[in-house]
């Protein structure tokens, strides 16, 4: 240890302690994060407002963190939520345990579940951060109907899968961007 050792120590704190400081303004001044950020997810809508999940499960099966619970549900004639045979009745995630690596999505055939910009999912109650369906799905934009309702592009699921943006795009529905461009559809 040579004499000059503290010297130097004082140096480093010298030089930085006349340095404007940088401060983050956050609650007041939000910051805008990147368009692909991985932030809370959402579950999509179909253009006439049927859902996308199917309730396949396959999103809670990819999770590596366990922070997916999904029940799948039956469709009916007369109760129907989405397009298939199938649609999620239970949906909830853990955003205690969720990890944000966006495996989930990967897995979504349908491409049902997406993430938003949306980084704010703090909070003081541990309950409040298990979101539940309602809390997940897309609002309705204009032109779309709340489920439960007949199928109003095409007769199967064919016609919503494969021609649905089409057939929107025809009926004058509009398109949903946050799936179509892989974005929210405000950057808020």
């Amino acid at each position: 240890m040579g004499m000059f050792d503290p010297l130097k120590g004082f140096g480093v704190t010298f030089s930085t302690m006349f340095k404007k400081v940088v401060t983050e303004e956050y609650p007041e001044v939000k910051k805008v994060p990147a368009p692909r950020f991985h932030g809370r997810h959402q579950l999509n809508r179909h253009p006439d407002g049927l859902e996308k999940c199917v309730g396949c499960e396959l999103c809670a099966w990819a999770c590596p963190a366990d922070a997916i619970f999904v029940e799948g549900g039956d469709n009916t004639e007369q109760e129907r939520y989405s397009p298939g045979e199938r649609f999620g009745l239970d949906y909830q995630i853990n955003y205690l345990r969720c990890i944000g690596c966006g495996l989930c999505i990967e897995a979504c055939p349908t491409r049902a579940l997406t993430m938003t910009n949306e980084y704010e999912t703090a909070d003081d109650n541990r309950q409040d951060l298990i979101y539940t369906k309602e809390d997940l799905l897309a609002p309705l934009l204009p032109g779309m109907e709340q489920p439960p309702h007949p199928m109003r592009l095409g007769e199967d699921e064919q016609d919503y899968y494969v021609n649905g943006p089409e057939l929107a795009r025809r009926q004058g529905v509009p398109a949903d961007e946050t799936v179509e461009t892989g974005r929210e559809e405000a950057a808020r």
